[in-house]
């Protein structure tokens, strides 16, 4: 990776692991808009192997706060997700696919914001994940649909939950995109050259978790889905 490919790609990350560490996702619509458009053939791999390593410093800190059932519907539908979302990368213009999902999520926040709840069952949960799973392989942004089910928990087990369901998707997804030939050396190599901006946005994320836990989370999911929702349709067009 070229120097200023690694720092503007680094600097991305840096913000991203910012929003991420408060918010409990937001990584990739910084992130991937920006590598995608520095060196489109390092994504989604250079994303996903910082998605699966951001996680592990959540956990270590909020690990008792997962909902452990929810989490587990969120992964029985991400994995024929990636699945899908690792065919698409292959057979499919992820274009199409990235307007027509970051649509849907703009539409899903306005009607949430209008107190439209949500409601969290095994349904929406399943659905959620099925969804996350098909964006984040294809695109590497795959937070926004299980956010929004998650919107009105408290912060600690929204991060939480979100940093499990992350890790473990996201190493889901690495494993299915080397499976189809889609994971180079080059882009596990920028990805990994990336983690050290990742840990940095991560170590100064904390004052924004204890801003946003004084009861503005919801609001922060809702805006940050909304701005991962765009930056999705943008780095759609953009390929």
């Amino acid at each position: 990776m070229e120097s200023f490919v690694l720092i503007a790609a680094g600097l991305a990350v840096l913000v991203g692991a910012i929003v991420q560490g408060g918010v409990g996702f937001g990584l990739g619509l910084v992130a991937a808009p920006v590598v995608t458009m520095l060196d489109p053939g390092l994504m989604p791999g250079a994303i996903q192997i910082v998605n699966v390593t951001l996680p592990l410093f959540t956990l270590a800190a909020e690990w008792r706060r997962i909902d452990w059932r929810g989490l587990g519907w969120a992964l029985l539908g991400r994995l024929p997700g990636s699945a899908i979302g690792a065919l698409i990368v292959v057979y499919v213009s992820a274009q199409t696919l990235g307007v027509l999902v970051g649509v849907m999520v703009l539409i899903a926040v306005v009607l949430t914001a209008r107190s439209l709840s949500v409601p969290r069952n095994g349904a929406t949960l399943t659905a959620a994940g099925f969804l996350s799973g098909i964006t984040g392989t294809a695109t590497g942004i795959g937070g926004p649909p299980i956010a929004l089910v998650y919107q009105s928990a408290k912060g600690p087990q929204i991060r939480a939950t979100l940093a499990a369901f992350f890790c473990l998707s996201a190493a889901q997804s690495l494993v299915l995109l080397w499976a189809v030939d889609r994971l180079p050396r080059e882009a596990v190599v920028a990805g990994l050259s990336l983690v050290p901006f990742m840990i940095v946005g991560f170590l100064v994320s904390g004052p924004l978790r204890r801003y946003l836990d004084g009861g503005r989370v919801r609001a922060a999911v809702l805006v940050v889905a909304a701005v991962s929702a765009l930056a999705l349709v943008g780095q759609s067009v953009l390929r």
